[in-house]
């Protein structure tokens, strides 16, 4: 009884024993194909397909400009005799802006006038004849030929009868022709001198002397009106570069004024990029010193030649914007972005999700830890994201790229590294 108590008790404990170990084999087991499946899922960063606005643009930069400029400029060397704003004052039109000293330009226009006086008059005596003392005297010497021309003939006359009667000779009848042939010749020399005494060259002459001294007394004027300077149209004085008594040299900018409630914004696209472009595009107009802040405008106008510009070939653009509050600057640089598309409530995804192939585009989504490819056609993209019009739904989890720089695949076992 006690040797089979006993070989009872040897059988359960080697039971138990086999037990154990079984169960020990099952846990390794178990752990390893654990081990091996999480070893075998590769990390990938992930991304997400999203409803919202996608905009396409080209980026570019750009410098405002004011519309309506007014510009005025020394118009000979002499100094500033008053000013009667400050920058930043909004004046109206006729407003008197600035005074120079114009002392110069009085005596230059009173020069002018006498030298054109003088021209009209030289004018007037050539298209006369001469001066009128001129005139009287030529006449008094034409009366006088024609009075010694009738004298003569009738010297001829008689003569000519006392030939025929032999009282005179032929001699003298030869001699009193000759006297009529000279008095003749003066007459006519008078009568042309009355009638056309100078020549068209001459008159010429004198007619460019006269255009000249008009010209000479235009510019004076001209330089004299620019010696007070006022507001052609309301405005503000942006810039205003003289003072009080300075000196000035012809040329030299003494005041601008514009009405800077619109600017311009004056663009340079990139040659590739000039295909794109359409007018009435929208441009958005930011600024580095208030930034957050976007202005608004329409494309205007298009490049019509592409010109080097530093290291870039470019087109130049335009647009004018609204400027209400005045923050936006003439010479201001900008940055511009002129909207070739935009599409509201659009199924977008990271740019880097989308791959390419002979087939078409495709992505891969995660599907319960697997890559699964999906074909996919797209619309309109921007730098970062593009749109999916077919292929795709909502929410779906994208893959962008393995962390250990893997190939991605269909199939491929992944866990996101990042939510």
């Amino acid at each position: 009884m006690a040797a089979a108590s006993e070989n009872g008790h040897r059988s359960a404990n080697g039971k138990r024993t086999w037990l154990v170990i079984i169960g020990l084999v099952l846990a390794v087991v178990v752990l390893a194909a654990f081990v091996s499946l999480h070893r075998s899922q590769t990390a990938i960063r992930v991304g997400h397909a999203e409803r919202g606005t996608i905009t396409a643009s080209i980026a570019t930069n750009g410098k405002i400009e004011a519309l309506g400029n007014f510009q005025a400029y020394a118009p000979m060397p002499t100094t500033v005799q008053k000013i009667y704003v400050q920058q930043g004052d909004w004046v109206k039109a006729g407003q008197m802006l600035l005074r120079l000293d114009d002392a110069d330009a009085r005596l230059q226009a009173a020069r002018a006038q006498a030298q054109l006086k003088g021209a009209e008059a030289d004018l007037s005596a050539v298209q006369g004849g001469g001066t009128r003392e001129e005139i009287l005297t030529t006449k008094n010497a034409l009366v006088k030929a024609q009075a010694d021309r009738e004298s003569a003939n009738r010297s001829l006359q008689a003569l000519q009868r006392l030939l025929q009667n032999g009282a005179a000779s032929q001699a003298e009848v030869d001699a009193a022709q000759n006297k009529v042939h000279v008095a003749d010749a003066e007459v006519h020399l008078l009568e042309q001198k009355l009638k056309d005494r100078f020549s068209q060259q001459e008159i010429g002459h004198v007619e460019a002397q006269r255009s000249e001294a008009q010209a000479s007394l235009q510019a004076a004027q001209d330089t004299l009106k620019n010696s007070n300077v006022a507001a052609p149209g309301e405005g503000m004085v942006y810039s205003l570069p003289v003072r009080d008594g300075a000196f000035v040299n012809t040329g030299d900018l003494l005041v601008q004024v514009a009405d800077l409630h619109k600017v311009r914004v004056r663009a340079f696209i990139d040659e590739p990029e000039i295909g794109r472009l359409r007018q009435g595009q929208a441009v958005e107009v930011t600024w580095d010193a208030l930034p957050g802040r976007v202005w608004q405008g329409t494309l205007e106008t298009l490049p019509t030649t592409v010109v080097q510009r530093g290291t870039r070939m470019v087109g130049e653009v335009t647009c004018v914007i609204e400027n209400s509050d005045l923050k936006l600057l003439p010479n201001t640089n900008v940055s511009v972005a002129v909207v070739t598309a935009r599409q509201p409530n659009a199924l977008t995804i990271p740019r880097e999700a989308v791959h390419q192939d002979d087939s078409g585009q495709y992505v891969f989504e995660v599907v319960n830890g697997e890559l699964r490819r999906r074909n996919i056609t797209t619309s309109v993209s921007n730098l970062t994201r593009v749109e999916v019009t077919s292929g795709l739904s909502d929410n779906a989890v994208l893959a962008l790229g393995a962390l250990n720089m893997q190939s991605l695949k269909g199939g491929m076992a992944v866990k996101p590294a990042n939510p």
